[in-house]
């Protein structure tokens, strides 16, 4: 997919391409509050391929939502490879879908640490296949102000669903 699309345009591709491979994507988002879902849900029959997205901005709805463990919360905070990882599988295991894309981070402008600076996100996308669930993750430092962080965030999820896509 172009670098260049905007995020309309890539969920249309996208949208198509999961029709095409007859698959279908959830979503587990935190940061991006629901964004990823809109855009797919955004495209005409997206139905075809799209049945759960969960907005799990707070810790207890990853719990009660998506089964993240209370300690890997207490131990890595929100904003880890271990939490997207487990909104990730937890999502997929929900849904029954094919592919789960999970996003956990500091959009701004406050809440950044110097561990975890404002535009820190983590991404996870797992997939179902022959051997089992497979989950892959991701660290971006995105630059920008809140909607330039949540959007470059929901381009890079995207982009990332379409990459792990069997062609």
């Amino acid at each position: 997919m172009p670098e260049d699309q905007t995020i309309p345009e890539l969920a249309k591709t996208l949208v198509q391409e999961l029709i095409a491979a007859r698959k279908a994507v959830s979503t587990a988002e935190s940061c991006t509050g629901g964004w990823i879902a809109k855009a797919l849900t955004d495209v005409p029959g997206s139905s075809a391929c799209f049945g759960y997205g969960i907005v799990s901005y707070s810790n207890g709805a990853k719990e009660s939502m998506l089964g993240v463990k209370t300690k890997t919360l207490d131990d890595n905070g929100a904003v880890s490879e271990p939490i997207v990882r487990e909104m990730a599988e937890g999502a997929l295991k929900l849904s029954g879908a094919d592919i789960s894309v999970a996003v956990s981070g500091v959009a701004g402008p406050d809440g950044g640490t110097d561990e975890k600076p404002v535009g820190t996100v983590w991404f996870a996308w797992s997939r179902r296949g022959s051997g089992g669930i497979t989950t892959d993750t991701d660290l971006q430092r995105f630059e920008g102000n809140r909607e330039s962080v949540r959007m470059q965030t929901v381009l890079h999820g995207l982009r990332g669903v379409s990459g792990r896509l069997p062609t």
